[in-house]
């Protein structure tokens, strides 16, 4: 039974799930916008957000927690100088997740998703 779990399976083992999220969260941070399908996008958002939250104050712990998730030194970098102190007032909801038209190959419904 599933009774109380939150987590989008996405059609992959935890594994590759876990990769392509955290691939994904790191193409969103570098390009700051990244066009994908609509499940992917709502199940990067929060792992994107507690990044943000992260990097609002800039530590060894963190970059250290950070770099756990980011596999990518310039992304940790840009989360603690540029995004941290950009969203150092924002209480939350820093990504806008917009749908977009579906895929023509196989009519998958595809969203952008951007920092606000």
């Amino acid at each position: 039974m599933r009774h109380r779990k939150v987590n989008k399976i996405l059609d992959r083992a935890k594994a590759p799930r876990q990769a392509m999220l955290e691939n994904l969260a790191t193409s969103l941070i570098l390009y700051e916008k990244v066009v994908t399908t609509e499940a992917k996008a709502k199940a990067v958002r929060p792992l994107v957000e507690r990044l943000i939250t992260r990097g609002k104050e800039k530590s060894v712990h963190n970059k250290q927690q950070l770099n756990k998730v980011v596999h990518d030194k310039k992304a940790t970098q840009k989360i603690l100088d540029v995004l941290g102190p950009k969203y150092k007032t924002r209480a939350g909801g820093y990504c806008r997740i917009i749908k977009i038209s579906r895929r023509m190959n196989d009519g998958a419904k595809m969203a952008q998703i951007e920092l606000v």
